[in-house]
């Protein structure tokens, strides 16, 4: 009787041991794709901006390219084109608490709950 107590305990330790093991496995490979998602992200993002930081760099120049044309001035171009941006400047300076930071906020909350809703869907599967 105590020999098969001691199996069983030793059966319990040994049972104990692996799903530890597996625990830790799976927290590391839980790890390694949040890594591997954000870092995804980071570099979709990455490349996201800096194209739309070109392309708003060369449209500008464009623009002032445009109007210099018209008004038969580069001065005057480019001189439209800053007083456009800033413009744009105190419109956002103005604006940001009110509705620029509200709308911010709510697109970061929808985008983290999707992707944790989108988790989940697979996580059931």
């Amino acid at each position: 009787m105590q020999e098969n107590k001691e199996k069983n305990i030793e059966d319990i330790l040994t049972d104990t041991k692996e799903y530890l093991e597996t625990r830790v496995e799976y927290l590391r490979l839980s790890m390694v794709e949040k890594m591997s998602k954000a870092f995804a992200d980071i570099v979709t993002m990455a490349t996201v901006t800096v194209c739309f930081v070109l392309a708003f760099l060369f449209g500008s120049v464009t623009l002032a390219l445009f109007l210099s044309d018209i008004f038969g001035s580069f001065t005057a171009g480019f001189g439209c084109v800053a007083l456009i941006y800033l413009l744009i400047a105190l419109v956002v300076f103005f604006t940001k608490e009110k509705y620029i930071e509200k709308a911010i906020i709510n697109i970061a909350i929808r985008k983290y709950f999707t992707k944790l809703a989108d988790k989940e869907d697979e996580e059931k599967v």
